[in-house]
């Protein structure tokens, strides 16, 4: 018989799918600028999974790529094409 000691078990990994609030947070803005961010296409659609509505932390990190940075004075935010295809 095999014994795990606690320094033997690994941690959970991390989540890939985010609930709405926890992708909010994830990107480092509150839930209605991130509603209004999905909505506007700086941030993606989310993807169903049965019932529940989930938003893809890959997906979030491509789009969050693509936001301007500050200062960039080459790109206002009405040049960007927000309609991404990841």
């Amino acid at each position: 018989m095999i014994r795990e000691r606690a320094g033997d078990v690994c941690p959970p990994p991390e989540k890939r799918g985010l609930q709405e609030p926890e992708a909010a947070a994830y990107v480092g803005v509150g839930l209605t600028l991130f509603r209004e961010m999905v909505t506007d296409g700086r941030m993606p659609h989310p993807k169903r999974i049965n019932r529940r509505v989930v938003w893809d932390r890959r997906k979030l990190d491509l789009y969050f790529d693509r936001l301007p940075d500050d200062g960039d004075n080459d790109r206002e935010a009405g040049d960007i094409d927000w309609e991404f295809q990841a």
